[in-house]
């Protein structure tokens, strides 16, 4: 079997060929359709953290403006990142923050699009997590203790295996 070819019906992972050496997927004879996915994550911090990001007063500037660009950057760079990842032409990236000021924490969601012949779930949650990471460096100087959590893919769509959604 090529490197080329799907893994065995033993094995449901589709990036190691039937030796168990990893490859990338052969996606040439896949039609291209439009992709989307959303993927969210969240980082929690002190209130008081928070709080300086809600008034704009973080030392480094504009933190949510700045992790909304860091999420774009971090779509369109997933391919360096994640070793087997097909490099995609993105369509669109949408990136938004909520504040939830009760668990004293933020919310990224990410949205990312193509047209082609593989998805795009690894570029929304790369986006994400690139976001949430900026977040950190941006206020760790006022607090050390945040913590990233909660990332996962919320729905994809496209596709031969079709629509998901989170429970």
């Amino acid at each position: 079997m090529s490197s080329s070819e799907s893994p065995t019906p033993a094995s449901p992972l589709t990036h190691f060929d039937a030796q168990g050496q990893a490859h990338m997927v052969d996606v040439s004879a896949k039609p291209a359709t439009h992709r989307s996915a959303t993927a969210e994550g969240w980082i929690r911090m002190l209130p008081a953290t928070l709080a300086l990001i809600a008034g704009g007063q973080a030392k480094k500037g504009d933190v949510l403006g700045i992790a909304r660009i860091a999420a774009i950057q971090g779509a369109k760079r997933t391919a360096e990142l994640i070793p087997l990842c097909h490099p995609l032409p993105l369509t669109r990236v949408a990136a938004d923050f909520s504040l939830d000021a009760e668990g004293s924490r933020v919310r990224c969601q990410v949205t990312a699009e193509t047209v082609g012949p593989t998805g795009v779930e690894m570029e929304a949650l790369t986006a994400v997590q690139v976001a949430l990471l900026t977040i950190y460096d941006m206020c760790k100087a006022a607090d050390r203790g945040i913590v990233i959590e909660q990332v996962r893919l919320l729905e994809k769509h496209g596709g031969k295996s079709g629509s998901y959604r989170a429970d």
